[in-house]
């Protein structure tokens, strides 16, 4: 990455507003980031300006939190809502990391892959945030391996896994709460014993309060059938239940709100929207060809009794899940232009607006990686209400925690 790269990404700014900010046209500005032309020293200076404008030291917070598997920050912005800061993140995909980088007031490094980081590195904080991917864990008996001289217990049944390196820095930093985000499948996983694993070492040998967990849908927030397991758990036992989320209706918000209404009533941006109706760019339109591909694979399933095939909206529909692999064709969303017309894919900024981010987020990388990062991510709204419930409990166990520290101090004087 040369230097005029990373200022850009530093600072935040997309290629089309670092053209604005430097008064030169999108293609100095890509040659620049490319390494094709060599920016001058004037235009550097001011992206550098923007950077340190833009990344300033936060205040003091109710709590502080880390964000594992950060992602673009889902979950940081659900703990943010609830007056926490972050104090660590870890991320390991580079362009994920760019999207972080522009979208929230660091002068911290994102940690790259967790499985390098030592716990005892991690600054200190109440809350561990994760969204762990699910790999198989091994659930050899104890009685099998004692008999082979091989260890188990903690270390054992969760090692090679990424998961464990979750449970390595709950156990060395002892934070007041935690919260996990994964798949509904996990609880099927392996035919439940990994789920049975998860359970067994957040409880039994951590020792911390785990309510059941709970498959929240996102569509309750946001128009897109997305079920996900939320996984909290708490130093002491305290009074949380997720009886106390307050879900809207499902199905209260529809694709109309998320859809670009390409009638003058929002500003283009970039190449998603053109024109001063800012009317989305052909290039979202599926090809003859990939149509036509989509709708005889739909039929074929569909003749063997299959449900599999391409899921058209309007705006009336609720959407299916978005997927990671959405940029390979984008046949789970649609988006219906009417009746004799191919339809499009979402824009970047729509699939931003279906997972619940805000209209300020910064979207700075390639329509195949924003894909990628969005069809990952969660849907934040979710976990927003999620962070709220959990809120005062946390904050219960800070003062509990605060309060026994000096009492302690007091003994000792």
């Amino acid at each position: 990455m040369n230097e005029f790269e990373l200022l850009l990404q530093k600072a935040g700014l997309t290629v089309s507003e670092a053209a604005k900010l430097l008064g030169y046209s999108e293609g100095h500005v890509y040659r620049w980031k490319r390494g094709e032309e060599t920016a001058r020293k004037a235009v550097l200076d001011v992206l550098r300006m923007s950077a340190n404008e833009t990344r300033q030291p936060e205040g003091k917070a109710a709590f502080t939190f880390i964000d594992l598997f950060a992602g673009i920050g889902g979950l940081r912005k659900a703990m943010e809502s609830i007056g926490g800061r972050c104090v660590f993140t870890s991320e390991w995909d580079r362009f994920a990391q760019q999207t972080y980088d522009a979208n929230y007031k660091d002068n911290r490094k994102i940690a790259g892959d967790i499985r390098d980081v030592d716990a005892e590195k991690i600054e200190e904080h109440n809350v561990l945030v994760a969204g762990f991917p699910c790999q198989p864990f091994s659930i050899a008996g104890v009685s099998k391996k004692n008999a082979l001289g091989r260890a188990h217990g903690f270390d054992d049944e969760t090692q090679g896994t990424l998961f464990f390196d979750v449970l390595r820095i709950l156990k060395h930093h002892k934070p007041e709460a935690f919260l996990l985000e994964n798949v509904k499948n996990l609880r099927s996983h392996d035919k439940g014993k990994t789920f049975e694993v998860i359970m067994r070492k957040l409880r039994d040998e951590l020792g911390y309060y785990v309510p059941d967990p709970m498959v929240i849908d996102a569509g309750h927030f946001v128009p897109q059938h997305r079920e996900r397991i939320v996984i909290v758990g708490f130093r002491k036992k305290v009074p949380f239940s997720f009886g106390d989320l307050a879900l809207p209706e499902y199905g209260s918000k529809r694709m109309r709100d998320v859809l670009h209404p390409e009638n003058g009533a929002e500003d283009p941006e970039g190449h998603f929207t053109l024109g001063n109706d800012a009317e989305v760019n052909e290039k979202y339109t599926l090809s003859d060809k990939l149509w036509e591909y989509l709708q005889n694979y739909a039929a074929k399933h569909k003749a063997k009794g299959n449900g599999f095939g391409f899921g058209l909206v309007d705006g009336d529909s609720i959407a299916r899940t978005l997927s990671a692999r959405y940029y390979k064709d984008g046949s789970e969303i649609l988006v219906s232009r009417g009746e004799g017309k191919n339809p499009r894919r979402l824009t970047p900024r729509e699939c931003a607006r279906i997972m619940g981010y805000p209209e300020d987020f910064k979207i700075p990388v390639s329509d195949t990686q924003a894909y990628k990062q969005f069809g990952n991510s969660v849907a934040v709204p979710v976990f927003a209400e999620v962070a709220r419930i959990m809120e005062p409990h946390i904050r219960s166990l800070i003062s509990d925690a605060e309060a026994e520290e000096s009492i302690m101090e007091a003994a000792v004087a």
